[in-house]
């Protein structure tokens, strides 16, 4: 395993000249109090301005609605993570045992914070020029690859938006069951419509995927008629 300034330059295209600063972004809360908190915070919130700017210049006919759920879409947890992922961000990481035992190094959540928070250093370290490039380095395929602005909307607001229109109440939605590892559960929920007696169940590696799966085929059985 490279060290962390090598993997750095190498995998985010970005040479810290303050180490120390890449050191805190890599370590979770778990192993002690000079953690990547407070980055991540930082790193949240420039993401989000440079994910604005890109498609701003990238989707010139969107409306500020479907801006919003293009952004949504693109800095959600399960896409950091997975970008996380690809990076091999989760080898570098700094955590107690405990949670190092438990797969932490491998949690969505874990991941996408510590992507969000050295993204927080690099602004620390090398301003905003600096910090954008990155951003848009990581992205790059994403932003390459936007889908329509008509698939933009999810099941669950769409089948939410069906129901309203049709004067009915809100579909409900029920975990079922969460089973694995901690860093690899796979989540079961129902969607269910009372007043339609309709209901299905999905499952995902998240609960909101698992959600989503279920509207998807609640959906599926409103059909046309809905």
């Amino acid at each position: 395993m490279t060290n962390p300034a090598d993997w750095s330059s190498s995998r985010l295209g970005y040479r810290f000249a303050d180490e120390h600063l890449l050191r805190q972004a890599l370590t979770h809360r778990s192993a002690g109090p000079d953690n990547n908190e407070r980055l991540e915070f930082l790193g949240d919130a420039v993401l989000g301005m440079v994910i604005a700017r890109a498609l701003y210049d990238l989707k010139t006919e969107a409306r500020e609605g479907a801006l919003s759920r293009y952004r949504a879409r693109l800095v959600r947890r399960e896409t950091l993570a997975q970008l996380a992922r690809n990076l091999d961000l989760g080898q570098y990481l700094q955590m107690g045992s405990g949670e190092h035992r438990t797969g932490g190094h491998q949690r969505d959540s874990v991941l996408a914070d510590a992507l969000e928070a050295l993204l927080g250093a690099i602004l620390l370290d090398g301003g905003f020029p600096a910090v954008a490039e990155v951003v848009q380095n990581i992205f790059h395929d994403l932003l390459d690859s936007l889908p329509l602005e008509a698939d933009l909307v999810d099941a669950k607001t769409a089948l939410q938006e069906r129901l309203q229109a049709r004067g009915l109440p809100p579909p409900e939605y029920h975990l079922l069951q969460a089973t694995g590892a901690a860093h690899a559960r796979t989540f079961s929920c129902c969607c269910r419509l009372p007043d339609l007696q309709l209901e299905a169940t999905g499952s995902g590696n998240s609960r909101r995927q698992a959600e989503q799966r279920a509207a998807a085929l609640v959906m599926e059985q409103l059909g046309d008629d809905g």
